[in-house]
């Protein structure tokens, strides 16, 4: 009687570990539509939210997002502390942390790690990230300085220090970017840009790359190695490159996909209905840049005339209809922060401004494109952009062209080949500075090109003031320069995270402002 009862219970165990996703020796995997192939898995090459997801996957620096409020939590760095004028930090480093390949990390190479992502002959477009935040840094950057200039170091294995170029409020929350990646330096000095092969690449996540076939998939599994795998509840997760979001949620339907981030327009009334959807605040901007070098686009009574012809408030109401917030600000509202306006809808001004700027009516509007990469979304918003500057100014020589992914990051990004450009962003930390320093005349992400010396004198001041409302103050007159006085930029609206997953079955993932998930919380519901 006893040995069947010991039979009953083995054949139990094991159907519950089906039922809930586990094999033994296996694990749980986890699938998500990631919307795009990642254009690079090297940190200091990416710069998308695709590529986001796999960074936090596979890598870890000093510090991590809270999983719940998005702030900065212990990842490679066990503990910190901040100098009392708020200019030095301290960082103290896990003596657990290694690389996948064993090999230990130290505080030289984070050292090492952040001077590669500055050296001027990588390039690396967040590069400004640390050029606006560590003293000595931007004139290493343009190769004004040398390496050792540059106010990093290592005090011993453990200790890693870095001089602000002020009292920043944010640089602890701001280092759980991948601009501030640790990165397998010995790794890198033996395959040079061949190291984030499958086979070469040696990361410190809690997850590493096993496979990553173009166009079909990229799969990571668990790091053994990692300092806190014991509590990673993943064996397993599968990236899917699914462009077409309609696919992506007939997928997650029928049980194929976890996770899908972001949703088909055409359905948002039936999957408004659904629990598994998840919907919540995101701090981000959805907007379309000017290339300012660029005729009709150097006259701002043009920029202001086309975004004054635009009702943000029908946009959100008809076509995205997912809770959006319509704007005419960069920067979204934040604690003790008013942000700027640029000009309202205000049609009969729109075309009055556009007579002045030399086209009357539309007349001889030269022939211009708005580029965007492949989503039925962005598509959907530019021809109602192309149809109200129809009806409301008589333009009718705007097209329409899209790309995918990595081909629209370079064109729009590197070559600046484009009249007017698609763009989103979602904050890396939560101040407004991270909506406004991309667009200073130095940023490695200034892809219009825009230039305005008051605009970047006033970020700069910002970095160097303590928290407050001057501070405050000073960064809404740096948005005024961008939206009020220049109109560089046209805004349309504030994000939401907008996701499929059903939370009943998974737990460690949690709506945050930045909606970025750490993977290491993610498992199944016990």
């Amino acid at each position: 009687m006893k040995r069947i009862f010991t039979v009953l219970l083995l054949v139990l165990i094991a159907f519950n570990a089906f039922a809930t996703g586990e094999k033994e020796g296996q694990g749980v995997e986890f699938i998500m539509n990631n919307g795009t192939e990642p254009a690079s898995l090297d940190p200091s090459n990416i710069s998308g939210v695709p590529e986001h997801h796999i960074y936090m996957a596979i890598f870890e620096g000093l510090v991590i997002y809270d999983p719940k409020t998005s702030l900065a939590a212990p990842g490679v760095a066990e503990s910190w502390t901040v100098s009392p004028d708020s200019t030095q930090i301290t960082f103290k480093l896990r003596k657990e942390a290694v690389w996948s390949d064993g090999t230990p990390i130290t505080a030289k190479t984070v050292v090492d790690s952040w001077l590669r992502t500055l050296a001027p002959e990588t390039a690396a477009e967040y590069a400004y990230m640390i050029t606006m935040t560590v003293k000595g840094a931007e004139a290493y950057n343009e190769g004004k300085g040398p390496a050792s200039g540059v106010a990093i170091r290592a005090l011993d294995d453990r200790t890693f220090q870095v001089d602000l170029v002020g009292p920043m409020p944010y640089a602890v929350d701001m280092m759980a970017h991948y601009a501030f990646a640790i990165l397998p330096m010995h790794v890198i000095a033996k395959y040079g840009n061949n190291w984030i092969k499958p086979g070469n690449m040696v990361s410190n996540g809690a997850f590493v790359l096993e496979s990553w076939k173009p166009q079909e998939s990229l799969t990571v599994v668990k790091n053994p190695k990692y300092w806190d795998t014991a509590n990673v509840r993943l064996n397993k997760i599968t990236f899917l490159p699914i462009e077409d979001r309609l696919t992506a949620y007939n997928k997650f339907k029928a049980g194929e996909i976890d996770w899908a981030d972001g949703i088909p327009l055409e359905l948002v009334d039936e999957i408004k209905l659904r629990p598994d959807y998840q919907v919540s605040p995101q701090v981000g901007t959805y907007y379309y840049i000017f290339n300012m070098t660029r005729k009709p686009f150097d006259n701002p009574k043009v920029r202001k005339a086309l975004t004054m012809a635009l009702n943000m408030q029908d946009l959100v109401s008809k076509i995205t209809k997912g809770g959006q917030l319509p704007t005419r600000s960069m920067v979204p509202a934040m604690a003790g922060y008013t942000p700027a306006q640029g000009v309202a809808y205000n049609p009969e001004e729109a075309k009055k401004l556009l007579a002045e700027a030399g086209y009357p009516g539309g007349k001889n509007f030269p022939k211009v494109t708005i580029l965007y990469n492949t989503l039925d979304a962005h598509k959907k918003i530019a021809e109602w952009v192309q149809e109200s500057w129809k009806q409301v100014l008589g333009i009718t020589s705007i097209s329409l062209t899209n790309q995918e992914w990595g081909t629209f990051l370079d064109t729009r990004q590197n070559l600046h080949d484009f009249d007017i450009s698609r763009a989103g962003w979602i904050g890396d930390y939560l101040d407004p500075n991270t909506f406004l320093d991309m667009f200073m005349s130095t940023s490695g992400l200034n892809d219009g090109l825009y230039n305005n010396p008051e605009f970047d004198r006033l970020v700069r001041q910002a970095a160097s003031m303590p928290a407050g409302k001057a501070r405050m103050d000073t960064l809404r007159k740096a948005e005024e320069q961008l939206m009020t006085v220049d109109q560089h930029v046209i805004t349309f609206y504030h994000y939401v995270n907008q996701d499929m997953i059903d939370l009943t079955k998974w737990d460690g993932w949690y709506p945050n402002p930045l909606g970025s998930h750490e993977w290491k919380f993610i498992g199944p519901k016990k």
